[in-house]
This record gives C-alpha cells, sequence and structure tokens, in this order.
C-alpha cells in the first residue's frame, strides 16, 4: 500500500523523532578518506569497513598515493571487504581521475562524481553530504530500498525512481540524513521478520493496513 503524501511525511518525522542520533555509519576525516570507504563498502558490513579502514588511511593519504598503489598489493589491504579485487581497481582508477583532472581533490560536483569508477549516485549523494555538507539529493542504498518499498513511500525498486519518490514527500532540509534515519530503523526493528510491536509509526505503517486511513 502507497502512502498518501501527508501521511507518508507524517511517518518519516515518526521515524527522525525515534533515531534523532542518526548518521553516516563509516568512519572517516577527510574526503579523499569517505570516497575510499565508500567505495569499499558496496555489499560489506559497515563493521568490517570500519575495521578495514584505519590501516588504509594511516598509509595512504592522498589521490596520488592511491594512483601509485599496485591493484594486487591494494586489493590484499582490503582483502577482508567483498571484491576486494575490482574495488582495489576502481580506487586506484578513480584516483588517478582525482590527481590528474582535479588536483588531488575529490570533486563537489554530482556529475564528476559519478563518473568516477566505483562511484554511482548514491555514493556521490553519500559524499556530498557527508563530506562537503552539499545536499543535492538522498542516498539510496539497499536499506533505503527495502525500507521505501515496505513502509509505503514509494512503489519502485529502481534506485533512481525510489530517490525521486522520497524527494517528492521529504522537504529538503530533511534529505541530508533521511537514509540514516531508515537505515537506523531497519536494523533495530524492521529486519527481514520486523518487530512490530515496538515499532514508532506502527499506527501508521501500511503493513498494518492503516496506512491510507491515519
Amino acid at each position: 500500500m502507497l502512502l498518501k503524501p501527508d501521511v507518508a511525511l507524517r511517518l518519516v518525522e515518526g521515524l527522525r523523532k525515534a533515531y534523532p542520533d542518526a548518521k553516516y555509519y563509516l568512519d572517516f576525516k577527510t574526503p579523499m578518506d569517505l570516497m575510499v570507504a565508500a567505495i569499499i563498502s558496496a555489499q560489506t558490513r559497515d563493521e568490517t569497513v570500519n575495521r578495514t579502514t584505519p590501516a588504509l588511511f594511516a598509509k595512504y593519504r592522498t589521490a596520488r598515493d592511491y594512483a601509485k598503489a599496485r591493484p594486487d598489493k591494494l586489493a590484499e589491504e582490503i582483502r577482508s571487504v567483498s571484491f576486494a579485487g575490482n574495488k582495489a581497481k576502481n580506487i586506484i582508477a578513480a584516483c588517478k581521475i582525482v590527481d590528474g583532472q582535479y588536483g588531488g581533490r575529490v570533486p563537489r560536483s554530482m556529475d564528476q562524481l559519478a563518473e568516477l569508477p566505483g562511484i554511482g549516485r548514491k555514493t556521490a549523494n553519500t559524499i556530498l553530504i557527508n563530506a562537503y555538507g552539499i545536499v543535492e539529493g538522498i542516498p539510496v542504498d539497499t536499506w533505503v530500498i527495502k525500507l521505501s518499498y515496505r513502509l509505503g513511500l514509494s512503489a519502485n525498486k529502481d534506485p533512481d525512481k525510489i530517490e525521486a519518490d522520497l524527494k517528492k514527500i521529504v522537504p529538503r532540509r530533511g534529505w541530508h540524513n533521511l537514509a540514516y534515519v531508515l537505515k537506523a530503523h531497519g536494523k533495530a526493528l524492521c529486519k527481514d521478520v520486523p518487530i512490530c510491536s515496538k515499532c514508532p509509526v506502527s499506527k501508521i505503517c501500511p503493513k498494518n493496513g492503516v496506512g491510507e486511513r491515519i
């Protein structure tokens, strides 16, 4: 059941109040750290990424450092994450572009970021929001896809269409951490087997068949 826009916004605001400390989940200090962490985070648990990156960040400080790395060596250094070989190649390729075309600085443009190897719109949004405070959209990851559909915020499965649906519901001032609020709810209660009895928005959730009547 797809919620009416006003009800959907009430649901989102209810979740925002329930998870006031929701924030980005990967550790980083610089835009370069964030770009690398975001690339290696695909299909990998956050905890695994955060255990892997400290040694990496201590060794590789700049885009040029990564650009000069040997793919097999870098893959070995991130071997605990999934698809380490492909991710190592993407990191090196992306950093060669950042070093050669952008003076070693991670771009601040959606178009420029999305053209880098290993970075799509979701990761570009993540970098812009968390590294630069630039909010152009909403990162749509696995949790956002799952919960947007389950909670009646979107009837789509395509990330770009889901982002467009969410942007129609949520005012721009709430875009920056919506993905992290949904993820917090998913990890806490709205799992594969939801714990609806403890859900802060159970009276609105369409899973209970009441969404459009609230």
